[in-house]
């Protein structure tokens, strides 16, 4: 007979509602991204296992299982590598998080981390010039509230380096003018992390 302790669900429950949220209160995006990647995962392994979703156990969710996983994301879901090393980050976390908590399972933590994530090639960011970033600020037409509102929200942007989720969650009570005319900004990034932001006064 099965026991409760190995049963894969509960394990996932606890990992998804109470570490992610209560313990590290991740961000809604990362607790999402975790969430998704089990959806995916569990019926993978059931299928894999030939078990019910709900009798998978910690055992049915092996290191060989997990690489299987992750070769299926990109072979059959056609997914980047960039997320299947997120999906996979998931699984680690997982790992870490049943392995520090009940040391019968530490063997099994230790193979499911050892699965090493794939290299890729970044990108190389693009960026534009003082004559291409003047261009775009003189786009607006700013004889309309409409064009002096997209003026000053290209403006912020351009001196804060604020990601636009940064911009779109500030309050009033963000913002610290100065008495020589400029001022300051409070932005909270990934993470709940808070950073200042001086501002020029042509921006305030």
């Amino acid at each position: 007979m099965t026991s409760d302790r190995s049963l894969a669900g509960a394990w996932v429950r606890r990992f998804l509602v109470e570490h992610l949220i209560v313990e590290r209160n991740l961000s809604r995006h990362t607790q999402r991204s975790y969430r998704d990647t089990f959806r995916l995962f569990l019926p993978f392994a059931a299928a894999r296992q030939r078990q019910p979703i709900d009798r998978v156990t910690l055992a049915d969710l092996s290191a060989p299982v997990v690489r299987d996983f992750v070769q299926h994301l990109e072979g059959a879901r056609h997914c980047t590598v960039r997320t299947r090393n997120q999906r996979l980050a998931a699984v680690h976390a997982f790992a870490y998080f049943v392995g520090e908590r009940d040391p019968e399972w530490l063997a099994w933590c230790r193979e499911v981390r050892s699965i090493p994530f794939k290299r890729y090639d970044r990108p190389a960011l693009a960026y534009l010039d003082k004559a291409e970033i003047d261009a775009v600020l003189a786009a607006p037409d700013r004889t309309t509230d409409a064009g002096r509102r997209d003026h000053a929200l290209v403006l912020f942007l351009y001196n804060s380096g604020a990601r636009a989720s940064e911009a779109a969650s500030l309050t009033l009570e963000d913002v610290d003018r100065h008495a020589d005319g400029s001022g300051s900004v409070r932005l909270r990034g990934k993470g709940s992390k808070t950073r200042y932001c001086p501002l020029w006064p042509a921006t305030m």
